[in-house]
């Protein structure tokens, strides 16, 4: 798994997480939605220069333009329901991208110990396509593998690309020993080192979800 993090170089990604780290800007729910999208945005123009292109010869009102136009077919597959800020950023680049959602969530116990859950994956075809990953928060990393063991059940993607605004040191160190290392590249906006005994991110930023759509029961 090649990993690449956005913030390394000063970038205007490192704005965007400040604003959704902070607890002010946070209650402004559209804004964190908006930051979000916009993380994303900047990873897919980045995963842009990645893929395969082909010449197409262009009609305009004066002439021909020979222009180069992707030729790789993409699928965007978001982990609800944060992943759905991810997701929007992303079609705002890949607009001709086919879409799937898997829906996965932490189940708790009495203890506090949880098991991951996972409800339902809706995707067209993957063998030969790209596949783009949206997940907000990585904190374990056993939500996000097991999304991308469930999506590539029917057929392997060209390569899959995996966008993640924050990541948990330990779940890279975990994800990093679990994908495949050929054909899998993890697009981070920022590495948090500390992990809670309830697997929450720290400084992290919350829950995601909550803050982009609302308390859930």
């Amino acid at each position: 798994m090649k990993t690449i993090i956005l913030t390394e170089q000063n970038s205007v990604v490192s704005q965007y997480l400040s604003e959704l780290r902070d607890i002010v800007i946070q209650k402004d729910s559209m804004r964190f939605r908006k930051n979000m999208a916009r993380i994303a945005s900047v990873a897919s123009v980045e995963i842009s220069k990645t893929l395969n292109y082909e010449q197409k010869d262009v009609q305009t009102p004066l002439g021909i333009a020979k222009c180069n136009v992707i030729a790789d077919k993409l699928v965007i597959a978001s982990i609800l329901r944060a992943g759905l800020t991810l997701h929007n950023g992303i079609l705002e680049v890949f607009d001709h991208a086919e879409s799937g959602f898997v829906a996965a969530y932490r189940k708790y116990g009495s203890d506090n110990k949880f098991l991951i859950q996972m409800e339902y994956a809706s995707h067209p075809k993957l063998e030969g396509k790209v596949l783009i990953i949206g997940d907000c928060m990585v904190a374990t990393g056993a939500s996000l593998l097991l999304a991308y063991n469930k999506l590539i059940e029917d057929g392997e993607p060209l390569h899959t690309h995996i966008i993640a605004p924050i990541v948990s040191q330990a779940a890279l160190a975990y994800l990093s020993k679990q994908l495949p290392h050929k054909n899998v590249t993890i697009w981070i906006g920022a590495v948090d080192e500390e992990l809670t005994n309830k697997a929450y991110i720290v400084p992290g930023l919350g829950d995601a979800g909550d803050l982009a759509y609302g308390s859930k029961l």
